[in-house]
């Protein structure tokens, strides 16, 4: 009798063991991704606003329909990436994420920041370049370190209404994404 409980405690745990490996392989697998949907955007060094999500239609990204959305990918092999301009005096916020979905840095504007954002994005490199006062930057600059060079910045504005959608898409198309030239 103990023999057999051995033998099944045995195959529950071997069965255990491989469920945990298959769900944690499983998403490296996938052929599209919520990183390769961005890539097909074509948001490199630009804001590129996000088209509206209309009712009944496809959300692949699952994106608030009440939402404004700007996008724009960077890669800081090719130098620190920089994110400048001014958004409407409502709410805004912004997050920096890599390709496996990890939030490197976000903020609101409610975080004492306003309307204006000067933000550089720098790699371990960079940011060491960056304290012995190798590479120049702003006075103000909101600096954030990266663990990774592929990354994407996404920034949500809330127009408090419809008609405002246009006004804040035109704020958000303005504001200027990737490394300085």
């Amino acid at each position: 009798m103990i023999r057999v409980i051995l033998w099944l405690l045995g195959g529950v745990l071997l069965g255990g063991i491989i469920h945990v490996i298959v769900i944690l392989t499983l998403p490296h697998l996938a052929d599209e991704t919520t990183w390769t949907r961005i890539e097909a955007i074509g948001a490199r060094n630009v804001m590129t606003i996000l088209p509206p999500i209309e009712p009944g239609e496809p959300n692949p990204l699952q994106l608030d329909p009440e939402l404004v959305y700007g996008l724009c990918q960077v890669d800081l092999e090719e130098g620190p990436a920089y994110l400048s301009g001014t958004l409407p005096d409502a709410f805004w916020s912004l997050a920096i994420f890599d390709a496996a979905g990890v939030v490197t840095y976000s903020t609101t504007n409610r975080d004492g920041i306003g309307q204006t954002v000067e933000l550089g994005i720098f790699n371990a490199a960079q940011t060491r370049l960056l304290a012995q006062q190798q590479l120049d930057i702003a006075e103000g600059l909101l600096v954030v370190e990266a663990e990774t060079d592929q990354l994407a910045v996404l920034v949500r504005l809330a127009p408090p209404h419809e008609v405002m959608r246009e006004r804040f898409t035109e704020r958000l198309s303005a504001i200027r994404c990737g490394p300085r030239g």
